[in-house]
Formats: structure tokens, C-alpha cells, sequence
């Protein structure tokens, strides 16, 4: 690398900091609404935005607040960039996360930021050994950065599907729990309160939560409807439809629940054996590809030696 490129990539770095540092001046920044009424309204507000990112025990703590306005900043852009804010506020309550939206943004960014780091690294490893182009490793670092924000959102994904394979997993013993309860002479919200007081999991949070709003006010049926609205399972969606309507038509709620946990029992039998299926077919690929290939060649390369041996 030419000492001019690696000069005009330094300056280039030195200008872009200095030009951050000038706009974020608070002579030069004007301020916001927000930030004007702010102060007053501090007593008022709820819980501190950075908790739900980083622990204020962390020793990051103080470092994700000192950048607070450039993290909020930047959520905020990201937020207009990318959208989706019903999505990523539908799979964090499927996936049993209280964060907001704002919170999550947050976590993208530091994500992204993460990976921009990283690539400044590689980047500055490889300049100082003479390797790469600065516009290249530049691209890089953009790339790594997009790739770290992309991987945050795909990790709240693959957290919404273990937690609905936990919930599945868990669903047909409090069903049958609850058969067993209201079958002994308790009631729906008693049975209810027994159950969630007993198991511990994911479906028993769930539960506890119904619990706490019937506690505010709301009636039961409208809490498990609730239950089914916010969850992604077709099947705890099924099990909580049919406990609002045995409750609304007076239905034997102890068969039903018997019922429920039959049928998701049979449908968790036939998912594993149709997992089961595809995975046979999935391992027909090594075999294919790597362990006959091999084999063929084991049989007949001794042959083609000592066909060129007579030949010869």
C-alpha cells in the first residue's frame, strides 16, 4: 500500500471524527423538545431505557449511558430505515422478552457497532501489514456492521422459537394438570392459580400473567384470550380458545383440557415423526456426496493400478 493512500485514509478517519465531535457540541446542537422538557418530567418517567439493554450492575452500564443520545440517535434512524415496529413488538412479546421497540433498536445498534468495530480492527491489522485496499476494508466494515445489526434481529427469531418449543413441550402437562384439578371439585382461576404456583417454565409465566390480570379486573376469559392473541402457537392458541369457550358455555371443562392435551400430544407424535422423515432424507446427502464416493474409489483404484502394472 502506497504512503499516499494510507495518509489520505488516516485524514479522511481524523476528519470524520472531528466532524462528530463538532456536531454533537452543545453550542453548535439544537436542542429538541425532548431534551428541553426533559429534566422535569425525569420524577414522572418510568424505568430507565438502558436497563433493558445492559444491567446497571454491568461495567457497561455507564459506558452505553454516556453515548445515550448517539444510541438514541441511532435507533431512531434505524427505526426509519428498517420499520417493522408491530413485527419486532410481536415476536418480543412471543418470545417473552419486556423490552420496547426503542430497547431493541438500542440492542441493534450496539450490535452493529460491534461489528464495525470489529472490522476496523481487521482493518487496521491489515493496513499496517501492507495488505488491502483502504476503500475495500472501508466496504468491510459497512458490511460487518449491517451483518451485526441483521444478526440481532435473527436472534430475537431463533429466541421465539425455542420458547415456543418450551411452551409446546410443556403445554400437555398442565393441560392434563388441570384436568386434575378441576376434576378434584376446584375452579377454573383456582385450578389456574395451582397450577402456575406448582410447575415452573415458560407456560407457567404465561399463566401467572393471565392470573395477574384477571387480579387487575379483567375477567378470565378475556385474559385468556389474551393469552391467545399474544402467543404464536397454534396449539396454546386452540388450548386457550377452548378454555374461554368451557367457561363461556359451561362446558365440562375437565374433558376438554383431557381433550387438548390428547390432541397436542398426537400432534407433537406426528411433528417428531415427520422430523424424523426429513432428517433421513438429510442424511442421505453425506453418504451420497462423501461415503460413496470414497467407497467406489477404495473398490476400484487397486484394479486401475494393476490394469496400468500389466499394461505397463
Amino acid at each position: 500500500m502506497s504512503p499516499m493512500l494510507l495518509g489520505a485514509f488516516l485524514g479522511a478517519l481524523l476528519g470524520g471524527g472531528l466532524l462528530l465531535v463538532l456536531r454533537r457540541l452543545p453550542f453548535l446542537r439544537k436542542p429538541s423538545v425532548d431534551d428541553r422538557i426533559g429534566p422535569y418530567l425525569r420524577d414522572i418517567g418510568g424505568s430507565d431505557v438502558f436497563l433493558g439493554v445492559v444491567n446497571s450492575g454491568s461495567p457497561f452500564y455507564a459506558i452505553v449511558r454516556l453515548f445515550g443520545p448517539l444510541l438514541r440517535t441511532g435507533a431512531v434512524r434505524l427505526e426509519r430505515i428498517l420499520g417493522g415496529s408491530v413485527s419486532i413488538r410481536r415476536r418480543l412479546a412471543r418470545a417473552g422478552i419486556d423490552r420496547t421497540v426503542e430497547e431493541f433498536r438500542i440492542e441493534q445498534v450496539l450490535w452493529g457497532t460491534a461489528g464495525f468495530g470489529v472490522g476496523l480492527l481487521t482493518a487496521l491489522i491489515a493496513l499496517s501489514l501492507g495488505f488491502g485496499n483502504p476503500i475495500g476494508l472501508l466496504v468491510l466494515c459497512c458490511f460487518l456492521a449491517v451483518i451485526g445489526v441483521l444478526a440481532r434481529d435473527t436472534y430475537l427469531t431463533s429466541q421465539v422459537s425455542r420458547r415456543e418449543r418450551r411452551l409446546l413441550a410443556e403445554l400437555p402437562t398442565v393441560a392434563e394438570l388441570l384436568a386434575l384439578s378441576v376434576a378434584a371439585g376446584e375452579g377454573p382461576a383456582a385450578a389456574l392459580d395451582r397450577v402456575a404456583r406448582s410447575c415452573r417454565g415458560e407456560l407457567a409465566d404465561e399463566l401467572q400473567r393471565v392470573l395477574a390480570e384477571t387480579r387487575a379486573g379483567d375477567p378470565l376469559v378475556r385474559a385468556l384470550d389474551a393469552l391467545a392473541d399474544r402467543s404464536g402457537l397454534v396449539a396454546l392458541s386452540r388450548f386457550a380458545d377452548g378454555l374461554a369457550v368451557a367457561l363461556e358455555r359451561g362446558t365440562p371443562l375437565a374433558d376438554v383440557l383431557r381433550a387438548q392435551a390428547g390432541d397436542i400430544r398426537e400432534a407433537s407424535r406426528r411433528e417428531l415423526i415427520e422430523s424424523g422423515a426429513r432428517r433421513e432424507v438429510a442424511m442421505m446427502i453425506p453418504v451420497v456426496f462423501l461415503v460413496l464416493p470414497v467407497t467406489i474409489a477404495f473398490a476400484f483404484y487397486p484394479g486401475a493400478v494393476g490394469i496400468r502394472l500389466i499394461a505397463g
